[in-house]
């Protein structure tokens, strides 16, 4: 389990760099979703995996899971989610003004040594 688990997130995090190193917006922003998710899973497996344990410790129970790894998830998705929506709604806006989502940096830098601004 631990290997699948260290697998997902190494396949994640490598398909994440990927996307992030490509020259169009849309491409970006998923592998910023596939770093966050690569990240989730990592933190979820800080917690410990296991199997039909408990979450909180009792008498009864003589073994259990680490809650706070479970709710740094929770926060992380949420948190991932609301950004990931803004970066689309700005990513939309500039393809919408431009026309492509090509990251072109040569334009803006040919401008600013032209004097233009």
């Amino acid at each position: 389990m631990e290997y699948l688990v260290a697998s997902t997130v190494g396949v994640l995090t490598a398909a994440g760099v990927y996307l992030i190193l490509r020259l169009r917006a849309f491409p970006v922003i998923l592998g910023m979703a596939m770093l966050s998710y690569a990240v989730n899973v990592f933190l979820l497996s800080t917690g410990r995996l296991a199997v039909n344990l408990p979450p909180i410790l009792s008498k009864y129970a003589t073994e259990y899971t680490d809650p706070l790894p479970q709710a740094l998830v929770l926060t992380a998705i949420v948190i991932s989610f609301g950004m990931t929506a803004v970066v689309v709604m700005i990513a939309l806006g500039v393809f919408f003004e431009n026309g492509d989502d090509h990251i072109d940096d040569q334009a803006a830098d040919a401008d600013v040594s032209e004097g233009k601004s």
